[in-house]
């Protein structure tokens, strides 16, 4: 080995995985599970009976959590399928771009702007006037599979 000291770059990510396996016969709803490449949360499960060779079928209906799209996947109920790793984390609003982006404070005190606004429309509204009127605002942040979007809003009184 070398003497040298080695400087290695931290991204905060361990090259964890972005989804981890789960048997399809164990997914409930309520839950979240990988369609199409897609994090969904599991709206409506069912499960077919084997048939005279084969194994039994789930059959599961998820909405998209970034973009509310419906899909469906069918897979055979022994089989492993992909569930996202979903966080959700609150930051204080600290000003909104013209652009569109938000301005966060993270609970090290640092700021994070690489977030845009939401595309929900009663959310951007509620976020926005709350602003305009100079409320502390609290937006929650969902993220999954190298994503993120703010999914709600909590109001923690004038500033």
């Amino acid at each position: 080995m070398s003497d040298e000291d080695h400087d290695f770059e931290s991204k905060a990510d361990a090259g964890a995985s972005k989804t981890y396996p789960q048997q399809a016969g164990t997914i409930r709803k309520n839950g979240y599970i990988v369609i199409k490449g897609r994090p969904c949360k599991v709206v409506e499960v069912s499960t077919s009976k084997t048939g005279k060779h084969g194994h039994a079928k789930c059959h599961f209906v998820g909405i998209d959590i970034f973009n509310a799209k419906k899909l469906e996947d069918i897979v055979p109920s022994s089989h492993n399928c992909d569930v996202p790793h979903v966080s959700r984390t609150d930051y204080q609003l600290i000003d909104i771009s013209e652009d569109g982006f938000v301005s966060l404070l993270t609970e090290s005190g640092n700021t994070k702007d690489d977030l845009r606004l939401p595309t929900d429309e009663t959310l951007l509204a509620s976020i926005k006037e709350g602003f305009a009127e100079g409320k502390d605002l609290v937006v929650t942040v969902m993220s999954a599979m190298g994503e993120e979007q703010i999914c709600a809003l909590k109001d923690i009184g004038p500033k």
